[in-house]
């Protein structure tokens, strides 16, 4: 991935400098396929509600980070893709009512799925709008599907901090506490490239954010003519 220039446009990402991510994909350059999984802590009577608050789609919405991962270092982009399948057993797809509108919606509650690019690189994400509230980086074993390596966001160190972060800004959403440290990072970064021009290593430009809208467009109709048939 080529250097951050000075005065680039940058975007805030977070899960592009996070602990879980980096540390998957270093360990799965020693050979291994990589999973990234994203949870939300929704309850299935909100669905609707999220559903009709998130209408632009899961994958414009919460699993874009995910994507953001995908483009910023697996090289992925519409050109680029050679096949997605979406995992059937783990997915879901349904329409509902938002109970401000009266609307209906359709959108995934839950989304797994493997791309792979015209280059041979392989690479899963997995999200679930009512499955916790963590982010997971997994390695698994290409030839024997077995996994070798786990990180989950948030860490021990992340957990140990939530408590004093809830006390000073009390009221935000769960995962703002549980992303902190990351996003000071995210800043830091960021603040130097404007400051001085020091590369804003792994984090995403406005090309890479154009090109992941670009490519959650292209795998949502996707996606959904192979779980709806």
């Amino acid at each position: 991935m080529p250097p951050t220039k000075q005065g680039s446009v940058l975007m805030g990402f977070n899960k592009n400098v996070a602990k879980f991510s980096t540390k998957t994909m270093a360990a799965a350059a020693k050979g291994g396929i990589v999973t990234f999984v994203h949870n939300n802590n929704y309850t299935k009577d909100q669905l609707g509600e999220c559903f009709e608050r998130n209408s632009e789609g899961m994958l414009k919405n919460m699993a874009i980070h995910e994507l953001a991962l995908l483009v910023t270092f697996y090289g992925v982009t519409t050109d680029t893709i050679a096949e997605v399948v979406a995992d059937k057993e783990y997915s879901s797809c349904q329409t509902l009512v938002g109970p401000s509108s009266g609307k209906e919606f359709t959108d995934f509650d839950k989304l797994k799925f493997t791309i792979k690019t015209k280059e041979g690189k392989q690479v899963s994400v997995a999200a679930d709008r009512c499955g916790g509230d963590d982010s997971v980086g997994i390695v698994t074993d290409e030839t024997t599907g077995k996994e070798t390596f786990r990180y989950s966001m948030p860490d021990e160190e992340d957990l140990a901090n939530i408590p004093g972060l809830e006390k000073r800004c009390p009221g935000a959403m769960p995962y703002f506490y549980v992303q902190d440290p990351d996003y000071a990072t995210l800043k830091e970064r960021i603040a130097k490239n404007c400051f001085d021009g020091t590369p804003a290593e792994g984090v995403a430009t406005i090309d890479v954010a154009v090109e992941t809208l670009k490519v959650a467009e292209y795998l949502t109709p996707l996606l959904q003519k192979q779980l709806l048939g």
